[in-house]
């Protein structure tokens, strides 16, 4: 039957096509007599009278979870219309137990009438905006349609036929019973297998039965067992009834099921993985035995026991160090796996902790790689590296670029393959998983005077998700809900300077005062629901990162103490690489600035106790140090050319500063804007800085503020204002000549401009750069090669900017993929270094956490 807007069927008028398929058509229609919405399913050949019958019957039911049949025509039915979107997983445990009770509540009205809908699916039950569900589709008989075993698995057909036809299999292969995938005859019991694949589906997010078409998908419906390990433990006894394969033995009725949820604490045999992993810290296996050896002991009195939380800790790599910088760990959604920073040998890179495995083992191709996060298949592993967003499949293979991008403070993957990242500053933004242009997904909410979003984390639905906003009031940071499907849309969900997590079964995680706190939080509301609870203390905070991290199977590791660990110590390095000098203690510090005369060093140094940090000098010729910041979140520092000031960047309002270098004065403002100092022109006249604010159309820009000249004409203006990121910008001595980073040719490059008028443009890398710097003749430039070499530039003086070829001088592994380093007038470079240590915190786990809240 073909039918067109507008054109009526009966009393019916349509509206306009809802659906379209092998076997007939959906259309949304106006029941012209009781002047009602209605759903109209066409069939391309006649019913019979067996199946209007059976419809007739179908229609007697009336339930609110059911999806109500208003009219059997010759080859069409009448439905209630429903608005919603079809169940898809995986969700929270709490609200995958709420839509299953709703489920069960209408197979059983149906089962109590002797229907069996012999077709349930996710995509056949309704999940409507007020949160409650319909089936759809209650037992209809439908015409045959050939069968096929070339059919993809995601669109594999809905096979049908009246009851009474033996022989023939009726369903949909992911989810028809054993029975009918041998083409036997059903009862309700097939209803009750299609439940336990639905509730499998909607808890895990994939399917219990597997195959490539349809064929393969029958097979392994017939001979394969389910994986019950990504299924929560309250749920597995009542999925293994419901999943029998034998239907004599399988729950006879679905108002049973939920007895098996209740009345199941979690067996003996749900302790074995945990007793397995213990094993994988030798002076744990002692413990781990005599544990084993109580439950088999146990086991003869008590048939079951709940899970129970159990800590450990594992090291970090052999003469390395875990580094608290630049991100939190990441524990793999099924909590198998925890992936971290940390340097051994004079290299950062990433690491991988296999939870049943003796060995940490190190990622190659993650080189200076932070800020992890894992794709939900728990196998491939996202993260950020020399200006580039990559991913790798931690059980082997390259790492691949997904786009470029100047920082990142944190990222997430949802179950569609987007990935949320968080840049260095500005909104969250958004790419395909396979690589593509990154784009805006929040908007910064200038009434909370917000200046950053970060630390993005997807909730179960994965089109909400968590994330940081930092605001210029540090008392309205907080951590809010965003959606993908609006940008400027978002929820505050509690006033918190952390990253936070949602786990399961209805957890947020954040911290507050280095205390780890789990705070009830229903997903579906996307609201707390209760106060928050500690569970564990100590953690270590750096900034706005929290170190720890969740998995969804009850999985938690942190670090404690650990932010002396990982320090930077800052070493004089002659041309050769050879260390000839430190300054200063191994601390956490960044961005060391020689001043004109190099008698002072200026960093920026954090403080763990406040975890903001403050500008401090260091006198070379004494060998003292002097604070000389002592309020906000100040980095970045820059001299003045006359050495008497010093300019860097003021947090949380990211304010442009300066003040007096020996300390005396008030501070004074110099750019209210969002900016980063870069550079100070030797003349006096120009104060180079970066824009933050990561604007999607021209990303991260330099700028110029003029410091000579009436006041009024001291106005910012823009050097470089791209599409492209444009980064790090150093004015030769002579001031005619402007070093900066670009990605215009899809990977960080280093770019030499006239200047101030940026005629003329050369580039200096050739395979990858960062960091340039010139020497104080002006005669050289250096700059960081993307396989981390120090290279060296000769500029051969005249009225045209002559570059010659870059050389290189020695590996210089920066602690810090934000930092710097700078060079003195003999020709030595001071370069942040990490420090090896032989011993360090370790990482502590926590097995079923949850259980501590008991």
């Amino acid at each position: 039957m073909s039918l067109s807007v507008g054109e009526k069927l009966g009393p019916y008028e349509i509206l306009e096509p809802i659906g379209k398929g092998g076997r007939g058509e959906v259309w949304k229609a106006r029941d012209t007599r009781l002047d009602r919405i209605v759903a109209i399913k066409t069939s391309k050949q006649q019913f019979s009278e067996r199946f209007e019958r059976e419809a007739r019957a179908v229609a007697a039911l009336n339930h609110p979870n059911i999806c109500t049949l208003h009219d059997v025509g010759p080859n069409y039915l009448v439905m209630e219309f429903v608005e919603g979107a079809p169940l898809k997983g995986p969700l929270p445990l709490d609200e995958v137990l709420r839509l299953g009770r709703q489920i069960t509540a209408a197979l059983e009205a149906a089962h109590e009438k002797h229907i069996t809908h012999r077709d349930l699916k996710p995509g056949n039950i309704m999940l409507k905006p007020d949160g409650s569900i319909k089936v759809l589709d209650f037992g209809l008989a439908k015409i045959a349609a050939p069968a096929r075993t070339d059919v993809p698995v995601d669109e594999s057909p809905t096979l049908t036929m009246g009851m009474t036809e033996v022989g023939m299999i009726l369903g949909t292969a992911a989810y028809m019973a054993p029975e009918q995938a041998k083409g036997k005859e059903v009862d309700k019991r097939a209803d009750i297998w299609a439940f336990g694949v639905v509730l499998y589906e909607l808890v895990t997010g994939s399917r219990p039965f597997h195959g490539t078409d349809m064929s393969e998908i029958l097979a392994s419906v017939i001979k394969e067992q389910p994986s019950y390990e990504p299924v929560p433990y309250e749920l597995r006894r009542l999925l293994k009834k419901c999943l029998e394969k034998d239907p004599a033995k399988r729950l006879r009725d679905i108002g049973d099921v939920w007895e098996l949820l209740e009345s199941a604490p979690a067996p003996v045999a749900a302790i074995a993985p945990v007793v397995k992993r213990q094993f994988a810290w030798p002076w744990m296996a002692a413990t781990a035995l005599a544990v084993a050896g109580l439950a088999t002991l146990a086991s003869t009195h008590y048939r079951e026991e709940p899970p129970r939380l159990t800590k450990l800790q594992f090291l970090p790599p052999e003469k390395g160090t875990i580094i608290q910088a630049n991100g939190p760990p990441a524990v793999s959604p099924d909590g198998r796996r925890v992936a971290f920073r940390a340097v051994a040998e004079g290299k950062a890179m990433l690491w991988v902790r296999d939870l049943d495995s003796l060995v940490t083992r190190v990622l190659p191709g993650t080189e200076n790689g932070i800020s992890p996060f894992w794709a939900p298949d728990s196998r491939n592993l996202g993260f950020f590296a020399t200006n580039k967003l990559m991913k790798i499949d931690v059980t082997g293979g390259p790492a691949i670029t997904i786009t470029n991008v100047p920082g990142i403070r944190g990222g997430t993957w949802n179950r569609d393959d987007v990935i949320l990242f968080a840049p260095n500053a500005g909104a969250v933004m958004r790419v395909p998983a396979a690589g593509g242009t990154a784009t805006p997904a929040t908007e910064l909410d200038a009434s909370r005077k917000e200046i950053s979003h970060r630390l993005p984390w997807f909730l179960p639905d994965g089109r909400h998700y968590l994330y940081t906003g930092v605001s210029s009031n540090p008392e309205q940071t907080a951590i809010l809900v965003g959606d993908l499907e609006s940008p400027k849309e978002h929820k505050l969900v509690v006033q918190a300077a952390s990253n936070g997590q949602y786990v399961w079964p209805g957890y947020l995680l954040f911290v507050r005062d280095h205390t780890l706190m789990a705070q009830p939080f229903d997903a579906s509301k996307l609201a707390t629901t209760g106060d928050a609870r500690p569970i564990a203390e100590q953690v270590d905070v750096n900034g706005t990162y929290a170190y720890f991290a969740a998995s969804q199977t009850g999985v938690l590791a942190y670090t404690s103490g650990g932010l002396g660990a990982g320090a930077v110590q800052i070493s004089w390095h002659d041309r050769s690489g050879k260390v000839v000098g430190t300054v200063g203690k191994p601390v956490d510090v960044n961005n060391p600035r020689l001043s004109p005369d190099g008698k002072m060093v200026a960093t920026d140094r954090l403080d763990a106790g406040s975890n903001t940090r403050d500008i401090w000098l260091h006198d070379l010729a004494r060998g003292t140090e002097q604070r000389l910041t002592f309020s906000g979140d100040n980095s970045w520092p820059v001299w003045s050319p006359d050495g008497l000031r010093i300019a860097f960047r003021r947090m949380p309002d990211a304010k442009v500063m300066a003040r007096a270098a020996d300390g005396t004065g008030a501070e004074e403002v110099l750019e209210a804007a969002i900016k980063i100092p870069m550079d100070w022109t030797r003349d006096g006249g120009f104060l180079l800085s970066a824009t933050s604010d990561a604007n999607p159309k021209t990303r991260t820009d330099i700028w110029a503020l003029p410091l000579s000249g009436k006041p009024e004409d001291r106005k910012p203006m823009p050097l470089r204002q791209t599409e492209f990121t444009e980064w790090h910008a150093r004015v030769s001595p002579d001031g005619r000549w402007m070093a900066y980073i670009s990605n215009e040719s899809k990977r960080s490059e280093v770019y030499v401009v006239g200047f101030p008028a940026l005629n003329g443009k050369w580039q200096i890398s050739a395979n990858g750069g960062l960091y340039p710097e010139w020497s104080r003749d002006g005669r050289e430039l250096y700059f960081i090669s993307a396989e981390n070499k120090l290279m060296a530039v000769r500029i051969t003086p005249g009225a045209q900017f002559q570059p010659g070829i870059p050389q290189p001088l020695f590996d210089a592994r920066l602690a810090n993929t934000s930092s710097s380093y700078d060079v003195s007038a003999d020709g030595r470079f001071l370069i942040p270094t990490p420090v090896e240590q032989s011993a360090s915190v370790p990482m502590t786990v926590i097995l079923n956490w949850q259980q501590g809240l008991k």
